[in-house]
């Protein structure tokens, strides 16, 4: 006896709906001037454009921002005694203002080595 032969076959539909490119651009704009940023101007703005507007387009560019920005947190440590954990320090690299754009800087230098270089890159994960 076999479970396919006792349960009911699905049949599963999919339709897309179009949405026009008015109603696309009204949400955006929307949401952009919904942003998170609290105060009226922010001082880190050209900053952060900066670090999104870089294009890794070299290999040895893409090689160094791998090896410079860490793939996860250095700053977390658990401090023991004896074998036994007396202080625990969480990551604080949320706390960068500038950790979102550092990390995208650092997935765009490892898709262009992995997708347009075909290089391994399971060393720097």
């Amino acid at each position: 006896m076999k479970v396919f032969d006792n349960t009911t076959k699905k049949l599963l539909v999919a339709s897309w709906v179009w949405i026009s490119h008015t109603e696309v651009n009204n949400t955006r704009l929307a949401q952009l001037q919904t942003s998170p940023s609290r105060s009226g101007w922010d001082i880190l703005r050209p900053l952060r454009r900066y670090l999104d507007s870089i294009e890794v387009s070299d290999r040895l560019l893409a090689h160094r921002l791998c090896q410079l920005i860490p793939a996860q947190c250095p700053f977390e440590r658990d401090i023991n005694l004896f074998g036994k954990t007396l202080l625990h320090i969480p990551p604080l690299c949320k706390l960068n203002p500038l950790y979102e754009e550092v990390v995208s800087l650092r997935f765009r230098a490892l898709c262009y080595l992995a997708d347009e270089c075909g290089e391994d890159v399971s060393r720097y994960c």
